[in-house]
């Protein structure tokens, strides 16, 4: 509705005949102002007032005038520094010499309406008439506006002058929205634009792992813009949520406001984040200090960090340790001295009385005629003699200027982009047909030209050009409200956050920095505490991202780093820890010398191998005696050898395997035992034999038995193991492998059998043997005594067949090293069992009773005397 409104203002005050050779206005607006000539005039835009009674918006014969009051020094203070940077540049010889600038600023009594009609008095001039050429051109009767102060101002007046190109340079307005070259292609500032704040502002968030926060916004084009701004740009980041969002109220709702502050008191988050002018924020720390809010840490954007009227010991317990983002601090060296030498004029009219007002304001006195009755209340009548030095004012306070930086840069920029228009070269201007500006037909669009390519470095050392949207080189200061013992409060600057080649640059020095605090350490506001290493984040649903749950990693896997939202498998070899932050190596299990189990069967088959060689030497000892020489002392000599080849064959499934040992065990194992069982099988059919030779006509039994060829028999039958040990090795040899599908966490070493029917064929070979020795051996059982072997090799079967027989199912059971185990002691069982059986009886009669052993006892016909 307002743009309507303002499009009727500008048509209604900037009208002209086509055919006239004079432009008149058809009405003025009479404002609060400060004027001085030149020959070219710059206009301004401050709020010296807080707030007014907007006079009627028709044009009448009677001027209106705006009531306006409660005197701001410190926006008086900014138009003083716009005339003092005028006067400055009007002093230097090197910049636009021969022209003089002067100025017209206007009081927005912060009011819209009345801001938008200072504009347009601006961009129209204030004389009722002005002669012109016939196409009605001129020098405009302002060059370029410094200001306004407010966004949403800068906004609606932008909107309009940017149709006729008038150049509009803000010293405070930062909303982003501004940034628009579509809607504001005239409009420039000095001030960084609020989504350089807003990221400033998450770089702080960041520095200090603060990934809770509550956002309150001012209700309009600031407040709002920035919350925008900043919930995006936050989810971009991924540096932290919102808990909540919440925007003050025009005025002072002390509904809404209680119910806001009660969200902060009820919030998880610690930090709260304030985009608003010092008027909202003002009645909410009311509310806050009625509800007793404490243990904040506040942070302030650039609009209140300077808040004098906060800074106050009774507001400190609340809002010390205030981190703020502050305009950057510019020392403008002969200001103070300038403001020192205002006076006021006696006979200044309405239009020029801003001296006059503050005068009045500071030294509580008035001009005359002063208002009735003011003399009889006791009221003093100003003489413009009082000194300023001898008052405490906020227009001397020079040492710490920040908007006025701004004003100061906002005037150099206009006057140095002037400049360069009027030292263009005729003929190589850069406009129509080479065109250039001139002083004598000067035109607003030209200088926004010049201004959008301006860049110069103030005496300071500041650079000051505009990027491609008008914005400024974005610098910030971090300001910290320090709370000092003695109850004074203190706003200091430490760091400072602009933009780089490398991106945002926050530079802070946290030694300095007052946390309002117990610890005097930085707050904890997060939603959830990070999750450490060996867990992962898991999301809760319907909550913001930053909380969550942190769940444990699962076996194998692991996270090495805070809030990983993703465990990662170890690899193959390795598993994860038990605090499940790094991969180890996986535990490595097979049958070791060095475990009790290793040590116990490593005995084992030791000492049966010692037995084996106690026996052997026993028997060559005695081997002339009968028992000896009874059964064939040869095979009774390679059954021990066989024997002792059995239990070493045992250490080769013993230690980590090997090719080597994979190939070499199976197959020393198969052949060993087919030696033992060979000979055994032999001795059984010497005896059948033998017993058949001393019936009559048996004598032709004994020569198929002689000696060589019960070596030729031995020989075959364990050749045959070796040649099916070949070709098992050949077709598909065992190997060693690491198997984990036993345990996850656990590699075993193993060694697989490569062929199945090979280890078959080899086993069952060994049982073939044995059963038809059992076999021989149980139909000779009840031989004549002198034949009695028979029964010792039946018993010796009868124990290795049913070691064997349970060894099958045991060793498809057993998982990894115990499987070896198994076989291990199959093997450790059957030979201890044949060595036992068929040596026993005959070592305990060699050692314990040797009157049995003669030929008369071996033969059964008792024993001698």
């Amino acid at each position: 509705m307002y743009f309507m409104l303002l499009y009727f203002y500008l048509s209604s005050a900037m009208h002209s005949p086509r055919y006239s050779t004079s432009c008149q206005l058809l009405g003025q607006f009479h404002l609060n102002g400060m004027h001085k000539a030149g020959d070219v005039v710059l206009g301004g835009l401050f709020q010296v007032h807080f707030f007014s009674v907007f006079p009627d918006l028709s044009f009448t014969s009677e001027p209106q005038q705006p009531t306006c009051h409660s005197f701001d020094v410190v926006g008086f203070r900014r138009a003083q520094t716009m005339a003092f940077a005028i006067d400055e540049i009007n002093r230097n010889s090197n910049l636009l010499p021969n022209v003089t600038l002067g100025y017209s600023l206007y009081d927005n009594c912060l009011s819209l309406g009345i801001g938008f009609r200072a504009a347009l008095s601006l961009a129209s001039g204030r004389e009722e008439q002005f002669i012109t050429d016939k196409a009605c051109a001129g020098n405009p009767p302002v060059l370029g506006i410094v200001g306004d102060s407010s966004s949403t101002h800068c906004i609606a007046i932008s909107t309009v002058l940017g149709l006729y190109k008038v150049p509009m340079v803000s010293y405070f307005a930062t909303c982003s929205c501004l940034s628009d070259r579509q809607k504001f292609p005239s409009f420039f500032r000095t001030i960084p634009s609020d989504a350089f704040q807003v990221r400033a502002m998450i770089q702080i968030l960041r520095r200090f792992g603060w990934t809770w926060t509550g956002l309150l916004v001012s209700d309009d084009d600031y407040g709002l813009h920035a919350a925008r701004s900043f919930q995006s740009d936050l989810a971009q980041s991924g540096g932290g949520c919102l808990a909540y969002l919440e925007v003050l109220p025009w005025g002072n709702d002390p509904a809404e406001l209680r119910r806001i502050v009660d969200v902060m008191r009820k919030s998880t988050a610690r930090v709260v984040i304030v985009f608003a002018h010092e008027s909202y924020t003002i009645n909410l720390i009311e509310e806050v200090v009625r509800q007793n809010v404490t243990g904040l840490q506040w942070m302030a954007s650039e609009a209140w960090t300077a808040a004098t009227a906060l800074q106050t010991p009774q507001l400190m317990p609340y809002l010390g340790g205030t981190l703020g983002i502050a305009i950057r601090r510019g020392h403008i060296p002969g200001f103070r001295d300038f403001v020192l030498q205002i006076r006021p004029d006696h006979n200044s009219s309405y239009e020029n009385s801003m001296v006059n007002q503050f005068w009045e304001h500071t030294f509580q006195c008035k001009f005359a005629p002063p208002q009735a009755g003011w003399v009889e209340a006791g009221g003093s009548l100003c003489t413009g003699q009082e000194d300023l030095e001898n008052v405490d004012t906020e227009l001397l306070h020079t040492s710490d200027l920040r908007p006025e930086y701004n004003v100061y840069k906002a005037v150099y920029a206009l006057a140095y982009a002037l400049d360069d228009m009027l030292q263009c070269e005729p003929g190589r201007g850069p406009f129509s047909g080479h065109s250039c500006g001139s002083l004598q037909r000067l035109e607003p669009w030209q200088l926004v030209y010049y201004l959008e390519k301006v860049n110069f470095t103030t005496q300071f050392g500041d650079q000051v050009s505009f990027d491609e949207n008008g914005d400024a080189l974005p610098i910030y200061d971090v300001m910290n409200w320090l709370w000092l013992p003695d109850g004074r409060t203190k706003v200091q600057n430490v760091g400072e956050v602009k933009e780089s080649a490398k991106g945002e640059e926050l530079t802070l020095d946290e030694d300095k920095i007052f946390w309002n605090f117990e610890s005097k350490q930085p707050p904890r506001s997060v939603c959830s505490e990070s999750c450490p290493p060996g867990t992962r984040i898991a999301r809760k649903k319907g909550e913001p991202e930053c909380c969550f749950d942190c769940i444990p990693c699962s076996e194998g896997k692991i996270s090495n780093t805070t809030d990983s939202m993703e465990c990662t498998s170890c690899p193959e070899d390795f598993w994860s820890s038990p605090q499940r932050d790094h991969c180890v190596p996986k535990k490595t299990e097979f049958l070791s010398y060095n475990e009790p189990l290793g040590i116990c069967l490593t005995t084992a088959s030791l000492l049966g191998t010692f037995i084996c060689v106690v026996v052997l030497g026993i028997f060559i000892c005695h081997r002339g005696t009968p028992i000896v020489r009874a059964n064939n002392s040869e095979l009774s000599f390679q059954l021990l050898l066989s024997l002792k080849l059995c239990f070493l064959c045992s250490l080769l499934f013993i230690g980590r395997p090997r090719l080597w040992t994979c190939q070499l065990r199976h197959a020393a194992f198969g052949i060993s035992f087919v030696l033992c069982i060979s000979c055994i099988l032999v001795k059984t059919m010497v005896v059948l034999a033998v017993f058949k030779a001393s019936k009559p006509g048996g004598g032709s039994h004994l020569k198929w038995f002689g000696p060589l060829r019960q070596r030729a028999t031995v020989l075959v039958l364990t050749s045959i193991q070796a040649a099916i040990c070949t070709a098992w090795l050949a077709s598909s040899s065992p190997a060693p492998n690491k198997n984990t599908q036993y345990h996850n966490d656990k590699i075993v070493y193993e060694c697989v059998v490569g062929s199945t029917v090979g280890f078959g064929v080899l086993l069952g070979y060994i049982g073939l043997l044995a059963i038809l020795s059992f076999l021989l051996a149980f139909l000779a059982r009840n031989l004549p005594d002198s034949f009695n072997e028979a029964k010792l090799i039946t018993f010796s079967m009868l124990i290795f067949c049913a070691v064997w027989v349970a060894f099958v199912p045991a060793y498809v059971s057993s998982p990894g090293k115990y499987a070896d185990v198994v076989e291990v002691f199959a093997i450790l069982a059957s030979s201890f069992g044949l060595l036992v059986s068929l040596f026993g009886p005959k070592c305990y009669i060699i050692l314990l009773r040797p009157e049995r052993n003669t030929k008369k006892a071996v033969m059964g016909r008792g024993i001698e005397s």
